[in-house]
């Protein structure tokens, strides 16, 4: 009953989405194909998506007070009522953007499996409004294999998710405190964000030359949108967080 709920709602139609680009596009090239339905569903995503680095960067530039909280040597209880005042003061959840994120995973998943499948229209999947493009052209630009490896497209793809991860949201850092050592999120905080940095991209590139230049395309497109919206919230944060600030020194 999942695979058909799964087919039904999310595969089935970014599949027939695919096929129908794919016969507009002149040549039929499923390289432009693919760029242009990853931009539309995160087009579609963008609301949610942005909501979610909005919210990653206020609770970044929320984190000093959060921490002053942590150390200040009160109760558990009373660090509690605190963190909720903090938050409702400036009107962030943080689980918002958890869930946001948990929102998408679907989707973002369903069009990766799409690519991840290969090319391939045969079948009962169709729509019957939608038909079977007569020429589908697997080689993007006349030189890119979308149905076979692309190392060159594979290597993209490691450089966009390291750009994705260079212009994420970065915590603000707390002022250190003489003969004191980090805490274990401090810790943990910083080994993820120089894992997702360094070693990720590797991870990515890695995957996307194994299966196919589809996926090594999806990827690359999708990360140089999310770029395009974390270098628009980079933009808003300095007055975000002035606006912080003075709420705090109030």
């Amino acid at each position: 009953m999942l695979t058909s709920i799964w087919n039904a709602v999310l595969y089935q139609p970014l599949l027939n989405a695919l096929a129908f680009l794919v016969s507009i596009i002149p040549g039929g090239d499923i390289g432009f194909a693919i760029i242009i339905l990853t931009i539309l569903v995160k087009i579609i995503l963008f609301p949610l998506s942005q909501k979610s680095i909005q919210s990653q960067a206020a609770m970044n530039i929320l984190a000093p007070e959060l921490e002053k909280i942590k150390k200040s040597g009160t109760s558990k209880e009373e660090q509690a009522r605190l963190t909720f005042e903090l938050y409702k003061t400036h009107k962030t959840n943080p689980f918002s953007g958890c869930l946001l994120v948990l929102i998408q995973i679907p989707i973002i998943f369903a069009l990766y499996y799409v690519f991840f499948k290969g090319i391939n229209f045969e079948g009962d999947l169709l729509y019957s409004f939608i038909h079977v493009p007569e020429k589908v052209n697997t080689m993007f630009l006349g030189v890119l294999d979308m149905g076979g490896k692309s190392l060159v497209l594979a290597v993209l793809a490691g450089v966009s998710q390291y750009l994705q991860a260079y212009y994420m949201p970065k915590p603000v850092s707390p002022t250190p405190v003489a003969n004191s050592t980090p805490s274990f999120g401090e810790t943990f905080g910083k080994s993820m964000n120089m894992q997702m940095k360094y070693v990720f991209p590797f991870v990515v590139a890695f995957i996307s030359y194994t299966i196919s230049g589809a996926i090594a395309l999806y990827w690359i497109t999708s990360n140089i949108f999310t770029v395009g919206q974390q270098i628009y919230v980079a933009r808003e944060k300095p007055r975000n967080t002035l606006f912080v600030k003075a709420k705090i020194n109030e």
